[in-house]
């Protein structure tokens, strides 16, 4: 499980991996009921380029593993991850970097709840 370190990027975000089995540690995955959100807020947040050249992002839809789906009778079925890598050259540079990130997915996660009928359909 260790992460080979990039020459030119050396810092990479650590993040809990979603189980023991995991190849990468240094991905920061962020659950979505449905594809189509995952999908709005990796177009929200895509459009906007990292400021920094010395920070490297890259975003990416995934499907959730079956052992992370909390519900037993399946209807946990369509949830979906925003997989999110990050590559600074320095610890700061991929702190600032991973700050950015995190106040657009707040945003973006506040507008769906205001906004989306889905998702507060979900959560009833």
């Amino acid at each position: 499980m260790t992460a080979i370190p990039d020459p030119e990027f050396p810092c990479s975000m650590q993040a809990t991996p979603l189980s023991c089995d995991d190849d990468d540690p240094n991905v920061l995955n962020v659950p979505f009921p449905t594809a189509r959100l995952a999908t709005t807020a990796l177009k929200a947040i895509q459009v906007d380029p990292e400021l920094s050249p010395l920070v490297r992002r890259q975003l990416t839809v995934v499907p959730a593993p079956k052992s992370t789906q909390g519900s037993p009778s399946g209807d946990d079925t369509d949830i979906q991850l925003l997989e999110v890598h990050y590559r600074a050259t320095t610890n700061r540079m991929l702190r600032v970097a991973v700050n950015g990130f995190m106040e657009s997915l707040k945003l973006v996660v506040e507008v769906m709840e205001q906004l989306d009928t889905d998702v507060l359909d979900h959560q009833q």
